[in-house]
């Protein structure tokens, strides 16, 4: 009953108040048992995950929409549809807990509603569902406007890509070679009974079968592994350090990258990490801390370097720019609708003035790798050729056979490799 009540109300927090569910899941789970805490992010996740096919359904089956301070109820029978379509708990079990948590949010007077909806709906699912899914946004879980982006730079993969946000993300694991080779924390991680294979992407990258507790990890609290992506483990090898290089690592948090760059060229004569949130910087000193690393932190705008930076240009930057964040979507389910469509030309607005204020803080001679975690071409590709075409100090070097002036960088799409979609173009100062 109160795992129900506190996802509906983690559900209002995001949809009506704009809050991540990063930020808005944690303080309720701490109200909920220990136990619970895991249906309670299950819950919430896949409610959000499959918002709008939960939505339609709700439709089909109420005249009007419960709004203002009934709105909560209205996240409440989402809750019951989830559970009702897509978990393993007893039908009777999910009805009867998520009818109950009315009294825990105070309307008992909607009692009867949220159980004859979610009865309903357990008479006619198949007819139901049928009637939603004619929508392919819907069926899909989409935004229509994201649908219809993906759609067009996508014509034949769109709707793998989206299939591909909705799955379950796996849990990638990044040796830190310069304590023990692969090989070496793969037979580790055998010895404490967790099964995974090496990455096909990235000579540091490990895959667990399962996801697990990184306590249960090896050496991680002593800085042996850390837990980041196959897609962002890229950027360090493509980036290619050398021994005595300045490097500036922007809009670094939470600094998983950062720490990478340093794990692979100890000699490195410094590492810059800027970001512009102070409380996200604040993870980066954290995981360095934890690797035993060192990098001077600065709070401070990517897109005006001379507030904060009168030393040497950069031999190597590492731009991790501002994005949509539409290839980590299967991890962040919200990313979905927390984003609107006009994001993406303020986003690309603003990764154009980073890109052109950073271009000035490296040498000549220089590299520059630019990186989001975005699938549309606007924030990657389009961008990339842009810069190409109004910076005659910038050639593009190639990634990959196909990888041209014309359609510049590499995208990785979500799913691919098992990996997040990711976005990497090398740019050379001559």
């Amino acid at each position: 009953m109160k795992t129900r009540a506190q996802a509906a109300l983690v559900m209002q927090q995001v949809l009506d108040h704009g809050h991540s569910l990063s930020a808005a899941l944690p303080p309720a789970q701490d109200l909920v048992a220990p136990r619970d805490r895991a249906l309670l992010q299950e819950l919430c996740y896949g409610t959000l995950r499959w918002l709008p096919r939960l939505d339609a359904a709700v439709g089909e089956m109420m005249d009007k929409p419960l709004k203002n301070k009934s709105r909560v109820f209205h996240y409440l029978l989402l809750v019951g549809l989830y559970q009702l379509i897509y978990t393993r708990i007893p039908p009777h079990a999910a009805v009867a807990e998520t009818v109950n948590a009315t009294k825990l949010l105070k309307g008992q007077a909607l009692r009867g509603l949220i159980n004859g909806v979610l009865r309903n709906f357990q008479r006619s699912a198949e007819v139901i569902l049928m009637r939603v899914d004619r929508n392919p946004s819907v069926r899909l879980g989409h935004p229509e406007w994201l649908t219809k982006r993906l759609r067009q730079a996508y014509p034949e993969q769109w709707e793998a890509i989206l299939d591909a946000n909705n799955q379950r993300p796996p849990m990638w694991i990044r040796n830190n070679g310069s304590r023990q080779s692969r090989d070496a924390m793969l037979a580790r991680m055998a010895d404490t009974g967790l099964e995974a294979t090496a990455g096909s992407e990235g000579d540091q990258s490990i895959l667990l079968t399962r996801p697990c507790d990184v306590a249960k990890l090896p050496g991680f609290e002593t800085g042996d592994c850390s837990v980041q992506d196959g897609a962002a483990q890229q950027a360090a090898a493509l980036l290619d350090p050398q021994p005595g290089e300045w490097v500036l690592d922007a809009c670094a948090a939470p600094g998983g990258k950062t720490a990478h760059l340093l794990e692979r060229q100890p000699a490195l004569a410094g590492v810059v990490a800027v970001d512009a949130d102070g409380e996200r910087l604040k993870r980066v000193q954290q995981n360095l801390d934890r690797i035993g690393l060192q990098a001077q932190l600065i709070h401070g705008d990517a897109s005006a370097p001379d507030q904060w930076w009168q030393g040497p240009q950069f031999d190597r930057i590492l731009l991790d720019a501002p994005c949509s964040a539409t290839g980590v979507i299967r991890r962040h389910p919200d990313i979905k609708w927390l984003r609107r469509d006009q994001d993406i030309r303020e986003l690309a607005q603003l990764q154009r003035q980073i890109l052109g204020a950073l271009w000035s803080k490296l040498k000549s001679g220089g590299t520059l790798l630019y990186a989001t975690c975005s699938v549309l071409p606007d924030e990657n590709r389009d961008q990339i050729r842009a810069f190409l075409a109004a910076t005659p100090d910038a050639t593009l070097v190639p990634l990959h056979a196909g990888d041209t002036p014309q359609m510049p960088g590499r995208q990785f799409l979500p799913g691919e490799g098992e990996m997040d979609g990711f976005y990497y173009a090398k740019l050379k100062k001559q």
